[in-house]
This record gives C-alpha cells, structure tokens and sequence, in this order.
C-alpha cells in the first residue's frame, strides 16, 4: 500500500485541543463579566466555574489566570479569584488612554478611510440603533466596541490596532453598565465622528474623537 505523502497529512499541534478549550473557557468567561452575568466582587472559585461551564479545572484555571493579568478578577487573600470593581481610578486610567489612542485613530482615518470602511461604520451604527431600540444592551456594547475597532482599523495603523486589542474588552464592560442611559449620545457622537472621517477632514474627525470619548467618560464616571 503506498504511503501518504507528508504533504497530504493534517498538520496537528501539540496540545491544539487543549488550548481551543482554553480559548473557549477564557471567551465565554470574559463575556460574563462583561455582560454581568458575574458581577463585580463575585467570588469565582475554579470548581464553580468549571461546573458552570461543563470543563475540567485546568482550563479554568488557566482562564483565570488571564482575565487576572487583563484586570477583569483579583486574587484575594482568604477569598480567591472574585470580579475586580471598576473604580473611578480604573475607569479614569482607561479613559485617559481611550482618548490618546481614538483621537490618533480618528485623525488618521480620516486620511485613509476607503468607501468600504466607511459603509462599515455606517452599517454599525444602524446596527446599534436596532439593538438600542429592541433594549439589547449586551449587543449594543459589542457593537459599540465594533465601531471604535473599525475606526481603527481604517487608520491603517497596525500598532494601534495592536495595542488597543485588549482594551476594548474593558470598553465594552464600561460602556454596558451604563448601556441604556448612554445608548442615543453615543449614536450621536459615533455619527459626527462617521461624517468627519468621510469628509475626510482630520482636524474634525481628532476633535469629535476626543469630545466622543470626554462625554463618555463623564457618564462612565457619574454612573
């Protein structure tokens, strides 16, 4: 019987199951928090989570010792793994960034944007018209995050995209605590900073930018 070619096999990975669950357990984990389905200060012990989500615990484990190093749970004495709060002071650092990084994304997609991107941003912003109206907040907050990743990605910068992949997870959890009361302004805001982009006018797109991110931060902040 002739042999298959080396060429012809499926290349597997060692532990490639292993780290799809990993992947799987730390995605549906994140959004829990995010969505408050686990809310701040929950305790989360590795058996309840691994009950929660029909896993072992080492992938649970694992998890955990991610969303720890992204901010989402610290490790407590006598208490363990628990949702971290969003303290002002937490809330105010992501901002500060929120607003060096959108402002430079905003001004140089304004630059680069192609009639592709731009029908994106418009399509996400109906999007998130239809979910505000239907009151679904969880889709409202990824979409919004959606939004702010598309404006990014027309800046054409790849360390902006690079550096800001992280944060939007803690963008999203921010934006959906006070989803329902900040809904229209965002929609607003998102609209001026579309027009700016394809008018193609960089100074404006900076400016609604950074005036998009100061009213969402004063919400966040009085919420």
């Amino acid at each position: 019987m002739a042999q298959p070619d080396q060429d012809d096999l499926p290349i597997r990975t060692i532990g490639a199951d292993h780290v799809a669950l990993r992947e799987q357990v730390l995605a549906e984990l994140r959004r829990r928090i995010v969505d408050g389905e686990y809310q701040e200060g929950e305790r989360l012990t590795e058996t309840r989570l691994a009950e929660d989500f029909g896993v072992s615990r080492n992938p649970v484990r694992e998890a955990l010792r991610v969303v720890e190093a992204e901010g989402f749970v610290e490790i407590l004495p006598r208490r363990g793994a628990v949702v971290a709060t969003l303290d002002e002071t937490a809330v105010r650092d992501l901002f500060s960034v929120r607003q060096q990084l959108e402002t430079l994304a905003a001004g140089l997609a304004a630059e680069r944007a192609t009639p592709e991107g731009i029908a994106r941003l418009r399509d996400l912003i109906e999007q998130a018209n239809t979910a505000a109206r239907a009151e679904d907040f969880d889709q409202l907050a990824e979409l919004n995050s959606d939004f702010h990743r598309a404006v990014i990605e027309l800046s054409g910068n790849r360390w902006l995209h690079s550096i800001s992949a992280a944060m939007y997870h803690h963008v999203h959890w921010v934006f959906r605590a006070g989803a329902a009361g900040r809904a229209p302004h965002s929609s607003e805001e998102h609209v001026r900073l579309l027009e700016a982009i394809e008018a193609g006018d960089a100074a404006a797109a900076t400016t609604a930018a950074r005036l998009h991110v100061e009213a969402a931060a004063a919400a966040a902040l009085s919420g």
